[in-house]
């Protein structure tokens, strides 16, 4: 392995070089411009052999992957926001098709008004298209999951796009060390696609095509099969990623300190690693807390968020986005994943790092202080210090 200093949009980059990916389609917008300008200039070179098609709009380059995808090619794109939404029509036809795409996600605010900062809307709003979600915490966790994704979504047992999300700024442009894992290592842990069902040139076939009630429901029916099939898969693909390069990133809920735990808080990003260290303040305060990291949303972990909710009485946790419902997205999923559960624990939704607020180790303090006193209302928007006034 070589150490590189590396922005998580640039780990995106180096892990479709290590992937050899075969067709890339790219459209600017920020904050995710970095990492196609990063694969061009590895195609340009020659670090990278493929096919770089620039279009003229994100809808069109989930397009092109589609495509290609199609004909059997390992693809990628990337994409942040406004380009999210615009490809929208193509993410639901991606799943449907069963294509085994990988999408970087930049996470970054919904408009109006225009905002650039971190924020979870552009993927929450996808979030039932039939697409696998990760959210990664650090670049190296960015890089070691985008090639785990490939491997993932290529498997005979899944066949599904995934989406690997970074929060804007926070990963997108900040440096760290990373270990980039050596071609022969990443050539070992990630054969060549094999594809299925694909066209061929000069071959009669249709993919995609129309077909009427009688058969539709049988292909959602296979798309939510393979969406249950990924948890078990993921724990393979990670003990073989962490046999190939001796990291691991915890599962799809890992856990920070919960075992004895008077009240737990899930995270999601980039957010996790400034409540790691409140969770350390607290505990040397002699406060039982615990840390809990949303890594995998799609599909939800409910087996994992099952076993934390038999371990504690309060879980509170911590969404960067807002979706009208009695919580927040990840809120209303882990509330759902309890209800079959013998033991219920109180579960307090809070509203944290929307547009690009800083989840500051402050806020996190108060949040845990919301649980432990016991007094917990259906949901807290922290980054609202006091009522405020933005009409006129």
């Amino acid at each position: 392995m070589t150490v590189m200093v590396l922005s998580g949009n640039s780990a995106q980059a180096h892990a479709v070089r290590l992937a050899r990916v075969q067709v890339v389609s790219a459209y600017p917008i920020t904050p995710q411009t970095s990492i196609v300008e990063k694969i061009a200039d590895l195609v340009a070179t020659g670090a990278l052999k493929a096919e770089y098609v620039q279009v003229e709009s994100e809808h069109s380059a989930l397009q092109v992957v589609v495509s290609a995808s199609g004909m059997g090619a390992r693809t990628y794109t990337a994409t942040s926001s406004h380009g999210l939404l615009l490809m929208h029509e193509l993410v639901h036809w991606a799943s449907g098709a069963r294509d085994p795409i990988v999408m970087g996600v930049v996470n970054r605010a919904v408009g109006p008004p225009w905002n650039i900062g971190a924020d979870h809307t552009d993927s929450m709003s996808q979030r039932d298209t039939g697409w696998i979600q990760f959210y990664a915490e650090s670049n190296q966790e960015v890089i070691d999951t985008v090639l785990m994704a490939f491997r993932l979504a290529e498997h005979p047992d899944v066949r599904l796009p995934v989406m690997v999300m970074e929060d804007a700024f926070y990963l997108s442009h900040t440096l760290e060390p990373v270990d980039v894992p050596d071609q022969a290592v990443v050539d070992g842990f990630l054969p060549p696609r094999e594809a299925h069902a694909t066209l061929h040139p000069g071959t009669s076939a249709r993919l995609g095509s129309f077909t009427g009630p009688d058969r539709y429901v049988d292909f959602r029916f296979e798309v939510a099969k393979a969406m249950e099939r990924v948890p078990a898969t993921l724990r393979l693909v990670e003990e073989e990623y962490k046999k190939a390069t001796g990291r691991s990133h915890g599962g799809a809920v890992p856990t920070y300190r919960v075992d004895d735990a008077d009240a737990v808080l899930i995270t999601m990003g980039t957010s996790t690693t400034t409540a790691r260290t409140v969770v350390d303040d607290l505990r040397a305060q002699g406060k039982k807390v615990g840390l809990a990291k949303l890594r995998l949303f799609r599909p939800f972990p409910n087996e994992e968020i099952r076993a934390l909710g038999a371990m504690v009485d309060r879980i509170g946790v911590a969404d960067r986005s807002y979706t009208f419902g009695p919580m927040g997205a990840a809120g209303t999923e882990v509330s759902a994943a309890l209800y079959p559960s013998s033991h219920h624990p109180a579960v307090t939704g809070f509203y944290a790092g929307i547009g690009g607020r800083d989840v500051t180790p402050h806020v996190v303090r108060r949040m845990y202080e919301s649980l432990l006193s016991g007094a917990v209302p259906e949901v807290h928007w922290e980054d609202i210090e006091e009522e405020v006034s933005v009409d006129g």
